[in-house]
């Protein structure tokens, strides 16, 4: 009697359920909803918010504990803690060429992360990236800063791939990911930098219409234009 084969496809499910639940719950320490100190939603919590197993659950948590995001404290739950410096991508001082340096950089990586997230994005990445530059737009029309915004959408074009390498090559990039600091002093405010943000915007805006299109080659092509622009606006010739 041939034996029945349907544990290895249960198998694969059960490793892709708790895949999706290691990047949700990675997008969301890296974005700051959870921070260090912070305690996760308890095994039977995650069961049902997000209708997996346990089994499921346990071994997602494990993922997140191997790749140094969380620590569990026995008999009290799982918490966020403090990434290792050493493993933490360094990014020099921001001098014209440090930013001009980062900014290339940020074109490779970013231009493929964007193509995948045209392929693979669904309607709550597309809905999260919206919210993002609907923030953007509010702070940069009210002279606020709209960095952490900015920041944001990038980090969830990168969620987005599927692939929680892209998400924690730019979540160490930390807040050099946007160098904005270097910005001469009289053009960090007032209507020099009310323009750059619009600008910045209108290249975000051809960014997500790509990306929601599913168009990889549209949405590389205006992600590199996007960066190249900022390294133009940036630094001056």
């Amino acid at each position: 009697m041939t034996p029945s084969a349907p544990l290895e496809p249960a198998r694969k499910r059960s490793h892709s359920r708790a895949h999706d639940l290691v990047s949700h719950l990675t997008r969301q320490i890296l974005l700051g909803t959870f921070e260090p100190g912070d305690r996760l939603p308890s095994e039977n919590t995650l069961v049902r918010e997000h209708g997996v197993s346990r089994t499921v659950v346990r071994e997602a948590l494990s993922k997140l504990q191997a790749s140094g995001l969380v620590e569990p404290r026995h008999g009290i739950g799982t918490f966020v803690i403090e990434r290792q410096e050493q493993s933490q991508l360094r990014v020099g001082a921001e001098s014209a060429a440090s930013v001009r340096d980062l900014l290339e950089l940020r074109i490779g990586l970013e231009g493929q992360a964007a193509a995948l997230a045209a392929l693979r994005r669904n309607d709550g990445h597309l809905a999260r990236m919206r919210q993002a530059l609907d923030d953007y737009q509010d702070l940069a029309a009210a002279g606020d800063s709209c960095i952490e915004a900015d920041r944001r959408f990038h980090l969830l074009i990168a969620e987005a791939t599927g692939n929680l390498y892209f998400s924690e090559m730019l979540a160490q990039l930390g807040s050099r990911m946007i160098p904005r600091n270097r910005m001469a002093e009289d053009e960090r405010s007032g209507a020099k930098l009310a323009r750059h943000a619009y600008l910045a915007n209108l290249e975000h805006e051809a960014i997500l219409n790509a990306i929601r299109r599913q168009d990889p080659d549209a949405a590389r092509a205006a992600i590199c234009l996007h960066l190249s622009n900022s390294r133009d606006r940036l630094l001056p010739e």
